[in-house]
């Protein structure tokens, strides 16, 4: 009799730690819709984000978004990492982590791990975005330009409080090097 409850019982243990375990964005956050992938493709500048150890070190880091031919994005993030001197550049891979209306999508750098994408914020001209990652370590607020209206700045600093995000940990990053070549 112990034994159907026991395996029932892993099951459901392995099936709500699979699900939380795959989470792809942060309690309390909810991703932009609608969301017009083709319209979010482009250069963005990052304005501003919670350190992590993909980016640490960097400034002047910017992402590029185009479309692949079989409806991915691909993904180039640039960025000068000062304590080498030089600049780095890491391509990857997203994808629409399930309606295409929504703006969460999943990337990768590392072959077939994806970490969850989410743009939780982003004025009608698509030209600034607040990125969530998939848990509150990870932040980011985009920009067409190298710098942010403050009225925006305010706005995505509140959203981000408001989620759980320690904003006073942002760092904001610097745009002052040309990439040479």
């Amino acid at each position: 009799m112990k034994a159907p409850y026991l395996i029932g019982s892993l099951v459901s243990f392995i099936m709500i730690t699979t699900f939380f375990s795959c989470r792809t964005i942060p309690d309390g956050a909810t991703a932009v819709e609608p969301f017009e992938k083709e319209r979010y493709l482009g250069k963005w500048y990052e304005v501003a984000r919670l350190d992590n150890r993909f980016e640490r070190n960097m400034n002047n880091v910017t992402a590029e978004y185009s479309l692949n031919d079989d409806g991915t994005i691909k993904v180039v993030n640039r960025g000068y990492d000062t304590l080498k001197g030089q600049w780095e550049q890491a391509t990857g891979k997203a994808k629409v982590a399930g309606n295409d209306n929504v703006g969460m999508l999943k990337v990768s750098f590392f072959g077939p791990f994806y970490s969850g994408y989410n743009v939780i914020a982003i004025d009608e001209d698509y030209q600034y975005a607040l990125v969530a990652g998939n848990s509150l370590k990870y932040l980011w607020i985009l920009s067409r330009r190298t710098s942010i209206p403050e009225e925006i700045k305010s706005e995505y600093l509140k959203i981000a409080e408001d989620i759980g995000y320690k904003t006073e940990d942002l760092l904001w990053i610097t745009h002052h090097r040309k990439r040479e070549g």
